[in-house]
């Protein structure tokens, strides 16, 4: 059979059939790449544990609209006067009451949310109002509607759309605007750390991390893919037109530093390629997919090395498998099902059901409703399947954000799943009561010390710039001289 959609050959059955000797065709069975990913299914959860009754968001933006943690699932819902989004806990499925509260702070719509991968009690959320704002979820969800953000981040002039929190460095959020700029956040003190406005000479369609946090990856309305130093603002390496149509580009970090974006070619077809960016020259492969309309939002697992493509609009998602061998990004499966989706939240890997052999957790949005879609790998052991699930990125941070922005790295601080992943106690977000004017309780526990080593911090680091300044403008005399 060939799958048009796929872009990749598989041996042909049908009228061509008879050319076929049965050698070729002993040859042609050969050639099928053999994957422990190859008989992945997805399967939607019954009605009575999908959401209910939610009058998802009816903004025209290509976020994700939906955000899930092993607590909570969020989702960007239609509101009058303003913007909000929901926070249901896992277990409140069903039918959900119309008068159930909402986080409604913002004054415009909501455009982006996404929880912290440190607490899964905290949530960003980017709005048409230009500021963001950080909320604190109680176990157990909303009483009442909540209205007061434990910080307030401003600094966008224009509506903010992309957030990504930092994976490894404690409290370090990245925000992109409609005003072209990139914004990293010392969120709990509430200071704008590092401003890129001079990179971006049009709209952000996509920013962010690599595994470590160690490089930014933007896509832009100006044709290009830029790697960023996230400290300096600088560019390490762009690439002009990864794919020559001029709907929005989709980029994301794959295994091992590679690239993979998602766009269009000149005919709208729909395309998906590989990049290394030490050498952007040619693509590692390009390949075309179908003609829908749809931005292809994708979401990367690590430890299996499989891409997952899900289409704003679509009733499918696709997935691949990322190898190092050519054509790198090998087609596996399809799940299709009759509805399209709104908006797609993904399961980090620590909220996913492990004794099930499940591998990845998707939440789809429809016009009314949320339902769970699970994709698991068939296996008839019911032991642990060690293959499967690799140590994974667990919730705990290897970095402060202050030591982060201060030049230490951190790499994640992985778990094993082998006997589930069991939350730890709610973490308290700690602010600094002096920078901001909404404070938490667990911000009245803070001592003065704190506030003064911070300020230290920031006077060593601005001191530290001035020095920098200073001693390239002396090179550059020396030179001239």
């Amino acid at each position: 059979m060939h799958r048009a959609d796929s872009g990749i050959a598989t041996p042909t059955t049908g009228p061509a059939q008879h050319l076929l000797t049965p050698a070729d065709r002993r040859m042609s069975r050969k050639v099928v790449r053999s994957s422990k990913f190859r008989h992945v299914f997805g399967q939607a959860l019954k009605a009575d544990q999908c959401y209910d009754d939610i009058r998802i968001s009816q903004m025209t933006w290509d976020s994700n609209f939906c955000s899930v943690n092993p607590k909570f699932v969020a989702m960007i819902v239609d509101a009058s006067g303003g913007g909000a989004f929901m926070v249901l806990p896992l277990s409140k499925t069903g039918r959900i009451d119309m008068a159930y509260p909402t986080v409604c702070g913002h004054t415009g719509p909501v455009l982006d949310i996404e929880w912290c991968p440190h607490n899964d009690n905290i949530i960003a959320s980017g709005s048409e109002d230009c500021s963001v704002m950080i909320w604190e979820i109680p176990d157990g969800g909303l009483t009442k509607p909540l209205v007061e953000p434990v910080v307030t981040l401003e600094g966008h002039s224009k509506r903010v759309g992309i957030l990504s929190w930092h994976p490894t460095a404690h409290n370090v959020l990245l925000t992109a605007g409609c005003d072209n700029v990139i914004i990293l956040w010392n969120v709990a003190c509430g200071e704008a750390m590092v401003r890129i406005d001079a990179v971006h000479t049009d709209m952000i369609y996509s920013a962010c991390w690599d595994t470590n946090g160690s490089r930014i990856l933007t896509s832009c309305k100006d044709k290009k893919i830029r790697v960023l130093d996230p400290r300096k603002g600088s560019v390490v390496s762009e690439k002009d037109k990864p794919h020559e149509g001029s709907r929005p580009v989709r980029a994301i970090f794959v295994s091992d530093g590679k690239i993979l974006t998602t766009g269009f070619s000149r005919m709208s077809e729909r395309q998906v390629a590989l990049w290394d960016p030490s050498n952007f020259k040619e693509a590692l492969t390009l390949q075309e997919l179908d003609t829908s309309s749809g931005v292809l939002l994708p979401f990367f697992d690590p430890d299996t090395g499989i891409v997952y493509l899900c289409g704003k609009g679509d009733s499918s998602i696709r997935y691949f498998e990322v190898t190092d061998e050519a054509p790198y990004v090998h087609y596996l499966s399809m799940y299709s099902s009759k509805e399209s989706q709104k908006g797609m939240g993904y399961m980090p890997k620590r909220g996913l059901e492990v004794n099930k052999c499940e591998i990845a957790r998707f939440y789809k949005l429809h016009e009314r409703k949320c339902e769970p879609i699970v994709m698991t790998v068939p296996r008839k052991s019911d032991l642990f399947q060690e293959d499967l699930y690799p140590d994974t990125i667990g919730p705990e941070p290897s970095v402060e954000a202050s030591d982060w922005f201060l030049g230490k790295e951190g790499k994640p601080i992985r778990i094993s799943l082998k006997d589930g992943f069991v939350a730890t106690k709610t973490k308290e977000f700690k602010v600094h009561k002096s920078l901001l004017t909404t404070t938490t309780a667990a911000s009245g526990n803070q001592s003065a010390d704190s506030t003064d080593v911070h300020s230290l911090q920031e006077e060593i680091k601005k001191l530290k710039a001035i020095v920098e300044e200073l001693t390239e403008r002396v090179s550059t005399l020396e030179t001239k001289n």
